[in-house]
């Protein structure tokens, strides 16, 4: 699903939601709430979206590379672990998308100008900017959403609940990634020079502003506020200094469209009683089995169609704190099953083929199968044993 498929896909679920306001299926009340609740997020999403585009326009993420190759000192398997490293610390910070969108092609560069296979690296990015997107509240809209029902957007109390599992997401699915790739990787690489660097001033600034917004998102301030200020920021200096880097399509207003055409079908479909039904099948009580069966069908629901609406869909089924936990690690650390389950996976691809780099869904698929499932079920025991017997 290419962007404009995306924008389509909104602007038909926003005449769907529009119909059943006006038929009167959702009170005005209830979309006035949906309102209330999804702005602050969509403008976390357009605001951290920017700050990330002119970060890599003005070279961070390249010069963060760079330095990764320098301390791997000709190490190859060394430079793959620090890629990983990399790929959990920007999924945790800066979102999943981020990580798909923007560090897939840093990470594909980085190889080739080391002479080295670039699968083995890209696979690494659209594995953790799934599975490591547990982190924060930042680090996935899901997350976001979730905060809003714990009533916090508290990034200790967030990780105080899903911390473990989001630890064990990332450690199960790195160990099968070391398993089934890091034998491609050759023992040593030939050092390459750094990348250039057409405006240190404006590298300089994009790099201490993304700098100061990383702490700033953890401090329990509203997440779009720190993120806001520092796209103006960026925006401001990016006006004076390339003009020509601003254009439109670093909104991600596509995006935007989407989830607000999701939310108010959602809305309109649990008016009409689907929470009933959709409450049948993830069952109760915060056991270890019941945590998978919660986790479960957030996993299948995110794999039949995409892990945003599988998690507004069963979101009022939770019941629970671990209960809405279990099922975030289903909708994010499940979408590896079918391309079509993160909107991340689907960008990674697209910048995957302008990069020229193939590979076939099928590989994916396979993969998806050995790291989603076992990630999935580990990273729900955490929250069975933190609820007690």
């Amino acid at each position: 699903m290419d962007a404009v498929k995306l924008a389509i896909v909104g602007l038909v679920l926003l005449v769907a939601g529009g119909a059943g306001l006006v038929a009167g299926v959702l009170p005005v009340d209830d979309a006035l709430r949906i309102a209330d609740r999804i702005w602050p997020i969509l403008l976390f999403v357009v605001a951290v979206t920017v700050v990330a585009e002119l970060a890599a326009a003005a070279g961070v993420f390249d010069v963060i590379a760079a330095a990764l190759a320098r301390l791997a000192r000709g190490r190859a398997r060394a430079l793959w672990v620090l890629t990983v490293l990399l790929a959990v610390f920007v999924t945790a910070f800066l979102s999943l998308d981020t990580t798909a969108v923007l560090l897939t092609p840093v990470v594909i560069a980085l190889a080739r100008r080391h002479r080295l296979d670039p699968v083995p690296f890209v696979f690494v990015t659209v594995v953790l900017a799934n599975t490591a997107s547990l982190a924060l509240p930042v680090s996935n809209l899901t997350n976001l959403l979730a905060a809003d029902v714990l009533g916090t957007h508290d990034p200790v109390t967030f990780l105080a609940l899903v911390g473990p599992s989001a630890l064990v997401a990332v450690l199960v699915s790195v160990a099968v990634l070391s398993v089934v790739l890091l034998p491609r990787v050759p023992a040593r690489f030939d050092a390459a020079p750094p990348p250039g660097v057409a405006d240190r001033p404006l590298l300089v600034t994009a790099a201490v502003v993304t700098g100061l917004l990383l702490p700033a998102l953890v401090i329990g301030l509203p997440p779009w506020l720190p993120a806001g200020v520092a796209a103006v920021i960026l925006i401001a200096v990016f006006s004076r200094r390339s003009p020509r880097t601003l254009r439109i399509a670093m909104v991600p207003w596509q995006l935007v469209v989407f989830a607000s055409g999701l939310f108010l079908a959602v809305g309109v479909l649990e008016a009409m009683g689907s929470g009933a039904v959709l409450a049948s099948a993830v069952g109760g009580g915060d056991d270890l089995l019941s945590l998978w069966q919660v986790a479960g069908v957030g996993a299948l629901a995110a794999n039949v169609g995409n892990n945003l609406p599988a998690y507004l869909a069963l979101e009022s089924t939770a019941g629970s704190p671990t209960r809405l936990a279990a099922l975030l690690v289903g909708v994010n650390a499940g979408p590896l099953l079918t391309p079509w389950a993160s909107l991340a996976t689907l960008l990674w691809h697209d910048r995957l083929r302008a990069q020229g780099i193939e590979i076939s869904w099928r590989r994916f698929v396979v993969l998806g199968f050995l790291i989603g499932p076992l990630t999935v079920a580990a990273a729900v025991v955490p929250l069975a044993l933190q609820s007690g017997p």
